[in-house]
């Protein structure tokens, strides 16, 4: 048996993200959707993506294969009925098709017609927008949490720390957390292995902070927020999500945001998540090339992969940045700056694929990680499926 998580309709839904990365690669919680598969199933699981992303993202198939539609996010119950299909049966959620076994591992083109179809009764959970991705932040926090914590013990919080509702406080082994103040009675707190919260925090769950991630002095958190692996903060942060390797190690405000990977704010950099006028937010949409409303009335930045801001930079309420933009200047830069764009207020030019590369190299390298032929293969078909957007 395979198990496989294809991308499914919501992928330009989900852009900038899903231009650097499957659907399924998306976190959420403490865990990305595929790793909660896995965590469930007890099995791999492998990605059914977009061909120029499938390098780095690997299919594994086979004469058997169960594939998910990969922005779920995965539960007891809905877990019971994928593994419970037999080759040609299909689960389906009134015409949303969400799994189906196989004899091959194709993109999903067909009808199902030739498939015994199933009725999933209950609720489902899927990230099918940008602004999903913080809003569910809390519930999947809590779910995660459980996952990875029941029947275990936590590592020893240090005496120095202010712990409320030291139940729900969970260190990983290596994790380290002096003189900090931690509430966990709005949600839980999780700390990865080798992470660190220097002194003089305030955290407020739920919130999550991956393996090797720092929290820096005097830091103030309300979640629930997520700071994905290798991630560094600072400053206030509310309602957020990072993905991993990103910085926003400095004083100002980031609330009600996603940030991927290898991103960097600089100090000082600041987002509204609210508008004056406290209508609803409208946000930049991939799929409708326009700006559809949220129906939230707090929403901040979206911002993908490899893009940065200088220092005093001021981001819109509901603003959209792109994967490897470089942001300066001071004033609000427009809402929606697409990707591989150099500039700000006095307006922006193209971000050359050579420098953009240049500079992802030395920021990977400080982290151990290198930038590879398939991540230059990645971004430069991002650069090229971008350039509508910066010619209009």
């Amino acid at each position: 048996m395979h198990y496989i998580l294809f991308d499914g309709d919501r992928r330009t839904d989900l852009l900038p993200f899903t231009y650097t990365r499957p659907v399924a690669a998306i976190r959420t919680g403490i865990l990305t959707l595929k790793e909660k598969w896995e965590h469930r199933l007890k099995h791999p699981v492998g990605y059914l993506t977009e061909g120029y992303l499938q390098e780095k993202f690997p299919l594994e198939s086979g004469s058997d294969n169960l594939l998910i539609r990969g922005s779920l996010l995965a539960d007891s119950d809905l877990v019971e009925a994928v593994k419970g299909l037999s080759l040609g049966e299909a689960l389906f959620s009134g015409d949303t098709v969400l799994a189906y076994r196989a004899s091959t591992a194709n993109p999903l083109e067909e009808d199902f017609g030739g498939y015994r179809r199933i009725e999933f009764s209950h609720p489902i959970r899927e990230i099918r927008n940008t602004w999903d991705i913080f809003s569910m932040n809390g519930m999947a926090l809590e779910e995660d949490f459980a996952l990875l914590t029941t029947g275990r013990k936590s590592a020893t919080i240090s005496g120095t720390n202010r712990l409320v509702g030291e139940g729900r406080i969970f260190l990983e082994e290596g994790a380290e957390v002096e003189h900090s103040l931690l509430n966990a009675t709005t949600g839980p707190i999780y700390i990865g292995r080798e992470a660190t919260v220097m002194e003089g925090c305030l955290i407020r769950g739920g919130f999550a902070l991956g393996a090797h991630g720092v929290v820096k002095m005097g830091a103030k958190i309300y979640g629930p927020t997520t700071a994905g692996p290798y991630c560094k903060i600072g400053g206030e942060i509310n309602n957020t999500v990072l993905f991993g390797y990103s910085n926003k190690g400095h004083d100002g405000f980031l609330g009600n945001s996603v940030l991927g990977e290898w991103c960097n704010l600089g100090a000082d950099t600041n987002n509204s998540n609210l508008k004056n006028n406290y209508a609803k937010v409208r946000l930049w949409n991939y799929a409708s090339e326009r700006f559809d409303q949220t129906g939230l009335q707090f929403c901040g930045l979206i911002m993908g992969d490899h893009s940065k801001s200088a220092i005093n930079t001021m981001f819109n309420t509901g603003t959209v940045v792109g994967v490897n933009c470089n942001i300066f200047a001071a004033g609000f830069p427009r809402n929606f700056i697409p990707s591989f764009s150099w500039g700000g207020t006095s307006g922006f030019t193209t971000y050359l694929p050579k420098k953009a590369f240049e500079a992802a190299e030395v920021a990977m390298a400080r982290r151990g990680v290198p930038f590879t032929d398939a991540d230059k293969s990645i971004l430069l078909q991002v650069f090229e499926e971008s350039q509508k957007y910066r010619s209009s």
